[in-house]
């Protein structure tokens, strides 16, 4: 599959991707990304499905496949980072409908050292100024990046080769996004003065690539000597040199939050964790608590509900089989036939979707005690972020409980039939 905007550089990967596929005998998908944040986007759309149709027509082996966002970026957040984002999100949902994981990128080597750059500029760390890796495996797809040590020369060279229709996106002009401003006042100047500046630069992002493998490497080794279940043992963790503290504390927070955590957060932490065996701070949506030596992330499930627009309950019916999409919550259910365990399909028909209460409690297995969600989950060993997700009620009791499955106390009785859920993430 091939992520396909239209643009110069994602034509040219599309017809180059094609014409290896066709000797190859194997199919391409285009996959397009309708962010609908731009007068002209429509436009775009209807050029890349008209694109398709007629190399299809010639005998090319392609489909076509876009994707309409219907989300729109909360107040504040940037509109760059917003649809990187979803852009991502709807390419996978696309790829994995169509039983595909690999999708293609076109980026080069000229977007490669202007990442490695706005990263530096931005005073980011090791993992900031790998920029983009040429392939990574996330959440059942592998994107690569086959261009990525390429010129851009290159590819003009082949455009105008093969004579490739392409779109020209004026928000590429649009002085209001760092990259278009390093690009249209910053890299002339650079060229002129450093005329190897764009292999440089790429050249420094894949050796800080190798630094970033490197440290992770560390980190696996260091974090299982300073844990102490989901919580991070502050005495062992200061035994550690400081480098490799900084290290594995910056991956404990990464499992914790879900994403990179802030600098600032690290340099804080690095600097008052060491006298305080006790204290508060607040962490993404959620907080850090360091009691008794022990650091522990607890996620204020309320307010992520309250950001994903899912503070209210839902109705939902999960007794048929197939994936069932939940936009509040960002994610999906998957319902399976089971010939035991599972819930009864009769149950499942009349459910109710709802944020985590305080007096929640979960019975993890016949004949154990009900025990509160927190205990349980810390008993199970999940990561915080991945116990957001919707608590599934039904006849006024817990169901299930993401990260924790099937509440035992909902197990369908012998001889009915049953179905049983799994919660996906996006």
């Amino acid at each position: 599959m091939v992520a396909y905007s239209g643009g110069r550089d994602s034509t040219a990967l599309l017809h180059a991707t094609l014409a290896a596929a066709e000797s190859l005998g194997i199919g391409v998908v285009a996959l397009h990304v309708h962010h609908g944040l731009h007068a002209e986007a429509d436009d775009w759309l209807t050029h890349c499905a008209a694109t398709c149709r007629r190399w299809a027509r010639a005998g090319r082996p392609l489909e076509f496949e876009a994707r309409r966002l219907e989300e729109r970026p909360a107040r504040g957040e940037s509109v760059e980072a917003w649809a990187r984002r979803a852009r991502y999100r709807a390419l996978r949902e696309m790829a994995l409908e169509h039983g595909v994981d690999l999708v293609l990128l076109a980026h080069h080597r000229r977007d490669q050292a202007e990442t490695f750059l706005l990263q530096a500029l931005r005073g980011a760390g090791v993992d900031g100024l790998a920029a983009m890796p040429r392939l990574a495996r996330r959440e059942g797809v592998s994107w690569a990046r086959p261009w990525l040590e390429r010129p851009r020369e290159a590819i003009d060279a082949y455009v105008k080769r093969h004579r490739l229709r392409h779109i020209d996106d004026a928000s590429n002009d649009d002085p209001r996004f760092a990259r278009n401003r390093l690009r249209a006042n910053v890299w002339p100047a650079l060229m002129g003065a450093f005329p190897d500046a764009e292999a440089s630069l790429a050249d420094a992002a894949r050796r800080a690539h190798d630094g970033s493998d490197a440290l992770a490497d560390w980190a696996v080794v260091d974090t299982p000597a300073v844990s102490d279940g989901d919580a991070l043992d502050v005495a062992r963790w200061q035994t550690l040199a400081f480098a490799r503290r900084s290290n594995v504390l910056r991956a404990w927070l990464r499992e914790r939050l879900g994403r990179a955590p802030p600098a600032s957060l690290v340099e804080r932490l690095m600097r008052e964790l060491p006298d305080r065996m006790t204290g508060r701070w607040p962490a993404a949506q959620g907080e850090l608590r360091c009691h008794r030596g022990l650091l522990r992330y607890d996620v204020d499930v309320a307010t992520v509900a309250a950001s994903l627009g899912a503070s209210s309950t839902i109705a939902i019916d999960l007794s048929h089989v197939g994936e069932h999409r939940v936009d509040a919550w960002r994610g999906s259910f998957v319902v399976r036939r089971v010939p035991a365990g599972g819930i009864a399909s009769r149950l499942a028909q009349s459910l109710e979707l709802r944020a985590r209460c305080a007096g929640d409690r979960f019975q993890s297995g016949a004949g154990r005690p009900p025990r509160s969600l927190k205990l349980q989950f810390q008993a199970a060993g999940v990561a915080a972020w991945d116990r957001i997700g919707p608590v599934v009620v039904g006849a006024g009791t817990i169901v299930y409980v993401p990260g924790l499955g099937l509440d035992a106390r909902a197990v369908a009785l012998a001889g009915r039939s049953r179905v049983a859920i799994d919660w996906r993430a996006d």
